[in-house]
């Protein structure tokens, strides 16, 4: 088996050296083995996973009717050779466009979330012939070129400058910022039903359905973002469900290969599909896109959801961890706000550069979670929906310790 300080030498010389020191730093060691809502280490100590694979793992790991169905699929075919009907792909899209918002009726099958807002920045101005597309600040749509140009923040921009033109940012939750924004240019408004890197941002009452009205007004289209926040993420099907809003594209990813297969999609409303590939089917490809092992797990995951009731219990379990939370740790000094929906919770911090240290007592408690890209002061929760309420209370418990303990180390330093 191979030891931390292997792999850590490896990562050094031929990964990255400033992952090699991120992960040492943080006392991360080398993951071997999941179950559920547990990574157990090559040590053999186990973890209670809060990070959820930055939503990648709703169905905790290693779901058995998702391995089932891939295991299945693997044995009779494995890839397609992309010039037949997929029956799988086919079945899954149909899954997919089933618990979509009304109207989203096409899906777009690729192999990860920044694949899937490329496509849906492609699709918006295919559809408008327009060129302009306004995203938010603190936003997160991916790190590919075109994603990243609708991510705002400036950190992960500069080193990749130019980057695609006609993208204008504009501060999240502000309703008037962005009908300002958005006129007769402009192909659409991408946005985060709750902003994930951002900070865990829940926007205002209202705002998703603003910004569905404003688009409307300039007759530009609206992306919802739900790579992160869909697929029961809010205590919702997908985020925008809380506010009843109809986009006219959804990103989707993460959850949807069930934590154990790479899928993005891209659904969208019949006049989108037609505009953009009414004439040219091949307009927009994806090699490994729509595979059926893939396709396979995303089945097996849509049934799971339904069957096991997790929407419904991510707002339930989700409401006692911000419970949790609120009355355990919102009262230390180092914790400034606690917010979010379902099992999305963030947990603000008081002040800067304390976030690394606070991931690594949890660590050490033997729970995982890590702090939001754009906003490192938001220690960010998102368990496997799966998730029992014994656990909700010793990661809250948890919490508590490290948070205690991490303000005792502070206050010896000043």
């Amino acid at each position: 088996m191979n030891s931390r300080d292997s792999v850590a030498a490896q990562y050094a010389a031929h990964v990255g050296p400033g992952m090699a020191r991120l992960l040492s730093f943080a006392g991360f060691g080398v993951e071997v083995r999941a179950e559920g809502c547990s990574v157990w280490d090559s040590e053999g100590t186990g973890y209670l996973d809060f990070l959820g694979g930055f939503g990648v793992f709703s169905l905790g790991h290693r779901h058995p009717r998702v391995l089932d169905a891939v295991r299945r699929q693997l044995e009779a075919m494995p890839l397609s050779c992309k010039t037949f009907f997929n029956p799988v792909m086919a079945e899954a899209a149909e899954r997919l466009a089933g618990v979509a918002p009304e109207g989203l009726e096409y899906v777009f099958f690729s192999n990860s979330g920044a694949e899937s807002v490329e496509a849906a920045l492609k699709f918006a101005r295919a559809a408008t012939g327009r060129p302009g597309i306004v995203a938010t600040e603190g936003g997160y749509h991916g790190k590919t070129l075109g994603a990243l140009s609708a991510t705002g923040r400036e950190k992960y921009q500069s080193a990749f400058r130019p980057l695609v033109p006609g993208f204008a940012h504009v501060p999240y939750g502000d309703l008037a910022a962005a009908r300002a924004a958005v006129g007769p240019e402009t192909a659409a408004f991408i946005v985060e039903a709750v902003q994930g890197e951002g900070g865990i941002i829940v926007p205002p009452e209202g705002y998703l359905a603003g910004l569905r009205e404003a688009c409307d007004t300039a007759g530009a289209l609206l992306i919802l973002d739900e790579v992160q926040t869909g697929l029961g993420r809010t205590g919702a099907m997908w985020g925008c469900d809380h506010e009843g809003v109809r986009p006219d594209i959804l990103t989707s990813a993460k959850a949807l290969g069930g934590g154990v297969m790479p899928i993005g999609a891209t659904l969208g409303t019949h006049a989108v599909w037609d505009r953009v590939f009414g004439e040219n089917p091949f307009l927009h490809t994806s090699t490994f896109g729509g595979n059926p092992m893939a396709c396979a797990a995303a089945v097996a995951t849509l049934e799971v959801l339904r069957d096991e009731g997790l929407v419904e219990r991510s707002a339930q379990l989700g409401a006692v961890l911000m419970d949790g939370l609120r009355s355990e740790a919102l009262p230390l000094d180092l914790v400034s706000d606690v917010r979010g929906r379902g099992l999305m919770v963030g947990v603000e911090l008081a002040m800067d550069e304390v976030g690394e240290l606070l991931v690594a007592q949890l660590l050490k408690r033997g729970v995982i979670v890590a702090y939001t890209l754009n906003n490192p002061r938001v220690i960010r929760l998102e368990p496997p929906l799966v998730v029992s309420e014994d656990q909700v209370g010793r990661a809250v418990a948890a919490l508590r310790e490290a948070v205690l303990e991490t303000q005792e180390l502070l206050a010896g330093v000043v």
